[in-house]
C-alpha cells in the first residue's frame, strides 16, 4: 500500500511539474487568451481600448521624424442640446470635431486623455481601403475585378475562390461568417482566439469553406473579407501592410504618435480592426478624405478612389445602410456624407457639404442596441449643424 501511494505521489509530482513547465512555456498565450476573455468587461473595457498593446502581439509603425502637421485651433463650439447626456450614455472616451480643418471641440472622458492610442476596431477597414486605392493606382493590382486568389493563391479551394477584390471590398463575398460578439463559438470570437493564441489569420481565412450566395450577389457584413483584402495587397506587393501603410499614409500624414497594429503570431497585421491611433490622428485621416485625398500639399489617396469608395456600391437591400469600399453611408444621407464605423462606438463621420469631420472613440457596451447607430449619426448631424 505504501509503495502504491508513493508511486501515485511521484506521478502527481511529475504531472504537476509538467503542468507548471507548460504554463511557463505558454504563459504569454495564456495571458493573451485571458485578456481576450475579459476585453469587454465593464471594469476593464475603457483601459483595454487605450492599451491594446498590453494584451496582444503588436507591430509599430514610425510616424517619421518631422513635426506633426498642425490641426489649427478654432473658436470653441457649444455642443448642442443632448450632447452631454449622449456622451455619458454612450460611454464616449474621446470626441474631436473639425470644421474647415480647425479643431472646434476636443474632449476626453472616463479617465482617458489625448495621448491615448485607441483601438479603431472596424474603422481600420477604411484605412485599408485607402491603401488598396493607392496600391491599385501604382499598378501592383491590375484590376479590382481580378479574383482574390490571383494574388492570394492560398485561398484556392476556400470559400473565397472566385470572389473578386471588388466583392470583398463591398462585403459581398457570399462567405458564411458569424459576426455575433455575444456567441462564444461565433466566427468573430474564434478569430479573436486565433489572435490571442498567436495562430495564423491567413490559415483562418483559407479554412472558411461555406458560402450562402454567389460572390457579388448579396451584401452581408463579413469582417474576414477585410483580411482577405490584406492578403491580396501583401501578395501583389510582397510587402506587409504596416510597411505599406507607414510609407504611403502614416509618414505623409504628420501624425502625432507612432501607430501600431495588433498582429497574429506570424506578424501579420489584424487589418480588419487592429489599428491604434490617437484620436486627433483619426481626425487627420478623416480631414484628408474630406479634402479628396489631399493633405499637407500632397495627394495621399487618389481622388477618384475617394469618390468611388465613399458612395454606395454594394448590393445592399432596399432601405439598408449603403456600403461602398469599406465605408458606410446612411440610408437618408445627403450627398457627401459618409462614415467609418467600429464596434463599441468608434467613428469617423464626414460631411463634405458642411466641411465637418467628427471623430468619436467610445467603450459602449450597448452599441448593438436598437437605433443606437442611427442616434449616433443624428447626433453627429446636430453637432455639424451647430457649426453653421
Amino acid at each position: 500500500m505504501h509503495t502504491v501511494f508513493k508511486r501515485l505521489l511521484q506521478t502527481f509530482l511529475v504531472v504537476a511539474v509538467l503542468a507548471a513547465a507548460m504554463a511557463i512555456w505558454k504563459r504569454e498565450e495564456i495571458s493573451r487568451l485571458l485578456a481576450v476573455n475579459s476585453l469587454f468587461s465593464v471594469e476593464k473595457i475603457v483601459h483595454n481600448f487605450s492599451n491594446m498593446d498590453q494584451a496582444f502581439l503588436t507591430r509599430t509603425m514610425s510616424r517619421g521624424d518631422g513635426e506633426p502637421v498642425a490641426l489649427p485651433e478654432g473658436t470653441p463650439m457649444t455642443l448642442p442640446d443632448g450632447a452631454e447626456a449622449w456622451i455619458k450614455d454612450r460611454s464616449v472616451t474621446a470626441l474631436v470635431v473639425l470644421k474647415d480643418g480647425d479643431v472646434r471641440h476636443e474632449s476626453y472622458h472616463l479617465g482617458t486623455g489625448p495621448e491615448d492610442r485607441r483601438i479603431s476596431w472596424s474603422v481600420a477597414k477604411s484605412f485599408l481601403s485607402a491603401l488598396t486605392g493607392i496600391i491599385a493606382a501604382e499598378g501592383a493590382i491590375a484590376s479590382i475585378d481580378d479574383p482574390v486568389d490571383l494574388n492570394a493563391p492560398e485561398l484556392k479551394g476556400s470559400a473565397y475562390e472566385g470572389a473578386t477584390i471588388r466583392n470583398v471590398l463591398n462585403m459581398a463575398s457570399g462567405v458564411v461568417f458569424n459576426e455575433d460578439y455575444q456567441d462564444f463559438n461565433s466566427d468573430i470570437n474564434r478569430m479573436g482566439r486565433v489572435l490571442a493564441l498567436g495562430q495564423s489569420m491567413d490559415d483562418f481565412a483559407a479554412g472558411l469553406t461555406e458560402t450562402f450566395a454567389p460572390p457579388g450577389e448579396t451584401w452581408q457584413y463579413v469582417s474576414i473579407d477585410t483580411h482577405v483584402i490584406g492578403m491580396v495587397i501583401r501578395g501583389a506587393t510582397g510587402q506587409s501592410i504596416p510597411e505599406l501603410l507607414e510609407r504611403h499614409i502614416v509618414q505623409k500624414m504628420g501624425f502625432e504618435a507612432d501607430p501600431y497594429y495588433i498582429t497574429d503570431g506570424y506578424g501579420v497585421a489584424f487589418v480588419l480592426g487592429g489599428l491604434n491611433l490617437r484620436t486627433r490622428d483619426y481626425a487627420r485621416f478623416g480631414q484628408m478624405f474630406l479634402q479628396g485625398g489631399r493633405w499637407n500639399g500632397q495627394q495621399i489617396v487618389p481622388a477618384d478612389w475617394v469618390v468611388a469608395s465613399t458612395v454606395p456600391s454594394a448590393p445592399t437591400a432596399a432601405g439598408e445602410r449603403g456600403y461602398g469600399f469599406q465605408w458606410w453611408v446612411a440610408p437618408d444621407a445627403p450627398g457627401g456624407e459618409y462614415y467609418a464605423r467600429g464596434v463599441y462606438g468608434q467613428y469617423i463621420f464626414i460631411d463634405t457639404t458642411r466641411n465637418v469631420v467628427i471623430t468619436l472613440s467610445s467603450a459602449d457596451r450597448g452599441f448593438r442596441g436598437d437605433g443606437v447607430n442611427d442616434a449616433n449619426i443624428a447626433m453627429f448631424r446636430k453637432i455639424a449643424a451647430a457649426l453653421d
